[in-house]
């Protein structure tokens, strides 16, 4: 906030007085409603504590980083020549190897790098680059200078943080954001979503990007930049290589992908030809990349320019191949590989930072056994000197590093903490272009190493402020450009899958919900815990794995979880308030179970997990778009409800059923009223039959599920060819004809089981179909 004089930067006196003018209330009010923001729109990351990590809330620091658009422009024109340095270092690394060659990269740094992926030699990416997007670590000295801790070109992550950073900040100071011409992101965003589009036009296919999966640390970010940009969120077992085309598993069969965002590391892509244990790649996606038939940004290999001994050559580098000095110095590195540096690292032990040669980290956040010489006991201190000696290669000494600070609000005060600023750019058709703004990790802590989100660190929005009014610029397509549908047939199978299982799990919920309201208002009613109807319903719920005798039984919190779970692994096709309904109905579910007791109480309580369940059905069901993720959904609700209820008429109906047991079985399918309008009061057990499993105009009966099965399988990619219905069709045609001619009395127990059986079959033809 103050430069090396003392005086406030240009952008602070603006913002700090605006916050000063709101008083400290208004300021914790907004600043709440920041957070409150974030939490609803379910902004995590994973932080690993042990062996599990865990969903955290993403870590906002309240007030944004402050530049002048004077300061920006020269990091932005550091970076961009940085940008441009690193792509020739690796296009040789990759290539002829005359850095080596020269001497100007020691071969070891490369020959014994675990980075160095050996069979991506000689392979020329199809789309001409190897670096499309890069991350780059900043950090500003007390003289306000500014130099490079280190390049991120693996799979850079937190551009989309950075766009929620901006929402969120933006929702506290909306009426500050507006008066200050602060430069916007979306631009950014734009040309680099029309970049990888362009390369993607040159083949048949489309731009996704490739995620590990939902226990990646930033998954929820490659959920956002996927919704965001529209591109297909993959994973490694959406893909197969065939002929040497990289191709997505669909509903519609194999369909081609030209361009994969990588949001995974490169060893882990291919466990044919790289890391074999690898559980998450694609097989023979490195033969595509050979072949010229993929795009892959970032180039596999290209994560080799993060290694940390790579520092201490880059100024030579960039002299040798520019005729130029570094714009944006680098932090002072020594390789301890020769004798004159390693013998500056021992002479200056006690005040450098000593890591490996190889690491991939940042010094300062000392995540990989990184130490500062002074600090060591003598014996720690004498071994490591020993082996700096004996094998100096695999060390780099690193000068401390005194971060400037920002402004962090703790406790209603404004504290200064060390700060990092993170910046991207994006290669489009006009070159290198810079993020701008980023986003500012600031520090737990006065230490240096607390800046590290895994380390208690917060993110601030980065404010580049203009002396002049900015463009208000957005990812709409502007005037003339050509409007792209999607293929309704381009749903990848896997999130298909996760469609239908969230649609059963949730109609499974809601089943047994209902039944356990039925069982607890019995049982207030009755107090006796052995009654008939009540030892006959637990027997009931036994047999679904679901322990009636404890209020919010196991098998009820299982399957939210479930849902929960097959929500999670296609957030970016999940509205985030459908998210939200989920995750909350969860939580209460999880509340009550600590605290609910048998009969009236449990009653109460399912009566609100009902309303709940209720609300993210209606969510989902009201604002999806009619393609194939919802026909999926809805057909795995039709197969569970038709299941379900099958079931329970079976029970409720069969001939030593308790007496109560059709009343009970009105309340499980919601057709209390209904009944009393269709029919008379002395109406016998075929008119439950007859509602239950016969009406097509009850949407709560089982002819209701499968005529709605059987138009959704109809609408589905396949459904019908050349005028023939699919397998899955059929079987549900059949069962519809079936049910359509049946009278109540032809219901009996056994067919009503078989009934629920032919359903279950029919999800194994979807299954055989779409996901095989």
């Amino acid at each position: 906030m103050l430069d090396a004089d003392g005086h406030v930067r240009p952008g602070w006196t603006e913002l700090i007085g605006a916050l000063d003018e709101l008083g400290p209330e208004e300021v914790a009010s907004r600043f709440e409603r920041a957070d409150q923001y974030l939490r609803d729109s379910g902004v995590y990351y994973r932080k690993y504590d042990g062996v599990e990590g865990k969903e955290r809330a993403w870590p906002l620091a309240h007030v944004p980083l402050i530049l002048d658009e004077s300061e920006w422009l020269t990091i932005t024109r550091g970076l961009t020549q940085r940008a441009e340095l690193l792509e020739t270092i690796v296009a040789d690394i990759y290539g002829s190897n005359e850095l080596v060659q020269r001497g100007l990269l020691p071969p070891e740094l490369i020959a014994r790098n675990a980075e160095f992926l050996r069979p991506m030699v000689g392979i020329r990416p199809a789309s001409g680059h190897f670096l499309h997007f890069c991350a780059f670590e900043l950090g500003r000295g007390p003289d306000g200078g500014w130099w490079v801790l280190g390049d991120r070109t693996q799979a850079p992550s937190g551009a989309g943080f950075a766009l929620e950073n901006r929402v969120a900040t933006t929702r506290a100071l909306s009426d500050i954001y507006g008066k200050m011409p602060v430069h916007r992101l979306a631009g950014f965003f734009r040309g680099f979503r029309d970049a990888l589009n362009a390369i993607a036009s040159g083949g048949e296919g489309r731009v996704g990007i490739l995620t590990p999966g939902q226990h990646n640390e930033t998954y929820f970010e490659h959920a956002y930049i996927a919704r965001y940009l529209g591109f297909m969120l993959l994973e490694g077992e959406d893909l197969v290589v065939e002929n040497g085309k990289v191709m997505v598993r669909t509903v519609s069969g194999l369909r081609p992908v030209d361009v994969l965002w990588r949001r995974m590391d490169a060893s882990f892509a291919d466990p044919l030809e790289l890391r074999y244990d690898s559980r998450i790649g694609t097989p023979g996606i490195t033969e595509a990349i050979r072949q010229g038939s993929i795009s892959m940004v970032n180039a596999l290999g290209s994560g080799i320019l993060e290694t940390r001994a790579l520092a201490a050559f880059m100024p030579n580098l960039c002299r040798a191949l520019t005729g130029s000095e570094l714009e944006l110095p680098t932090i002072a590195t020594w390789w301890c590989g020769g004798e004159a540096e390693r013998r500056h690292v021992i002479d200056n032990f006690d005040q450098m930072m000593v890591g490996s040669a190889f690491a991939t980290g940042l010094a300062i956040e000392d995540t990989d056994g990184t130490v500062i010489g002074g600090t060591l006991p003598a014996a720690e201190r004498q071994a490591l000197l020993a082996r700096l000696e004996a094998e100096g290669g695999a060390f780099v000494g690193q000068e401390q590093v005194h971060l400037s600070t920002a402004p962090l609000y703790i406790g209603g005060r404004l504290e200064p903490r060390p700060m990092t600023l993170r910046v991207y750019a994006a290669r489009t058709r006009d070159g290198w272009t810079v993020m701008p703004g980023g986003f500012a990790r600031i520090g737990a802590t006065s230490d240096s190493a607390a800046v590290a989100m895994q380390r208690g660190g917060q993110a601030a929005d980065v404010w580049v402020v203009s002396s002049e009014p900015v463009e208000r610029v957005s990812l709409l397509p502007g005037e003339g450009e050509k409007l792209v549908r999607i293929s309704a047939g381009s749903l990848p199978s896997r999130a298909a899958d996760n469609l239908i299982w969230l649609g059963r799990y949730a109609e499974r919920c809601e089943a047994t919900v209902r039944i356990l309201r039925a069982y607890n208002a019995r049982l207030a009613e009755s107090s006796n815990p052995d009654l008939a109807l009540l030892k006959d319903t637990r027997a009931y719920l036994d047999g679904l794995g679901v322990d009636a005798s404890v209020p919010l039984p196991h098998g009820l919190l299982a399957a939210i979880d479930s849902a929960v779970h097959s929500a999670s692994q296609i957030r970016d096709r999940f509205s985030p308030d459908g998210w939200l309904a989920l995750v909350d109905l969860r939580k209460t579910a999880r509340a009550f179970a600590e605290r609910v007791q048998p009969g009236d109480d449990a009653t109460r309580a399912m009566t609100v997990l009902l309303r709940k369940l209720a609300g993210f059905s209606g969510l989902v069901h009201e604002n999806m778009y009619r393609f194939a993720g919802w026909r999926f959904l809805e057909i795995g609700r039709r197969l569970e409800r038709g299941i379900q209820i099958a079931g329970a008429v079976a029970w409720c109906t069969r001939k030593n059923a308790p007496e109560g047991s059709l009343d009970l079985l009105l309340e499980i399918g919601d057709s209390v009223m209904t009944h009393r309008r269709r029919f008379s009061v002395i109406a016998g057990v075929n008119s439950y039959i007859d509602l239950l499993v016969l009406d097509s105009l009850n949407p709560r009966s089982v002819r209701f599920q499968i005529a709605e099965l059987h138009q959704q399988l109809e609408q589905l990619p396949g459904g019908v060819e050349d005028g023939h219905l699919s397998a899955a069709a059929k079987s549900a045609l059949s069962l519809d004809t079936e049910l359509r001619v049946a009278e109540p009395e032809d219901m009996t127990t056994p067919r009503l089981s078989r009934l629920g059986i032919d359903i279950g079959n029919l999800a194994g033809l979807i299954a055989d179909a779409y996901f095989a």
